[in-house]
């Protein structure tokens, strides 16, 4: 025979009920109040170094620097497929953003206001141009939210093709060589618009972690980082599974 439930048994449960309820609630909301202010001191700190920079050096300085390198290469004298590469595996969205990914810049620093530190990237390549040419590489929050205004005045005062174009002639891809001109000219002995389908390919991947992906210094290392440059092109369009495999079945040479 089923016990019965008396009355008494019914309100101790409802009680504990709404107990568990209210502290759910009350635990949601001082989260919520945690993350509001987190983010509202990053935000004022990340304003203030932005503001610094910013005054600094200009926008149009910044360019005006980067193109007065020697080995600088104009946009359209690279491959298409380069740009197409570098564009696919480090921010497929760049020609829809306003500067910064809201999805990827948002989860990013959720999860590094939650560490106390930058532990995801997250960053545009407009954001990386901001931070290599106008911050330090110090790991601190305030830091990428002052990447992320310095960003929106980029995209504010820059085509997104002067941007990409400056982007490409401003990173670092190890053994000393800044920008793809002298990277091509150091690792390819040729002339950044000289590049097979193979090499742009490779050389695309290598400024993600130079140290790791110099061709001269680690083969294997860059070849498995081009393999990630492909796949990524076929993920987002930007080449066949067929045009993929077939750059991947022949390796590029590099000047030891």
């Amino acid at each position: 025979m089923q016990k019965p439930i008396y009355t008494n048994d019914i309100s101790r449960k409802r009680t504990a009920g709404g107990i568990i309820g209210r502290i759910v609630k009350w635990t949601l909301i001082l989260v919520l109040l945690a993350c509001a202010g987190a983010a509202a001191y990053f935000g004022v700190r990340g304003w203030a170094l932005y503001e610094q920079a910013s005054q600094e050096k200009s926008v149009e300085q910044m360019a005006e620097d980067i193109r007065s390198q020697a080995d600088y290469v104009e946009l359209d004298e690279l491959p298409i497929i380069y740009t197409n590469a570098v564009v696919a595996v480090e921010d497929h969205r760049f020609w829809q953003h306003p500067g910064f990914d809201v999805l990827a810049t948002g989860r990013a620093l959720v999860n590094d206001i939650r560490a106390g530190e930058i532990v995801e990237g997250g960053s545009t390549i407009t954001q990386q141009l901001a931070k290599n040419e106008f911050f330090t590489q110090e790991q601190v929050i305030e830091r990428k939210v002052a990447e992320a205004f310095m960003a929106f005045d980029i995209e504010s005062k820059l085509p997104k093709s002067e941007i990409l174009e400056l982007y490409v002639n401003s990173i670092y891809f190890g053994d000393g060589y800044e920008g793809i001109g002298a990277a091509c000219a150091g690792y390819l002995n040729k002339a950044a618009s000289e590049m097979t389908d193979c090499e742009a390919t490779l050389m695309a991947g290598i400024p993600n972690a130079p140290s790791a992906y110099a061709p001269t210094e680690h083969p294997e290392l860059a070849r498995q980082r081009q393999m990630q440059v492909l796949r990524a092109m076929v993920k987002y369009g930007a080449l066949t599974q067929q045009q993929a495999d077939e750059i991947a079945a022949n390796p590029c040479e590099i000047n030891g």
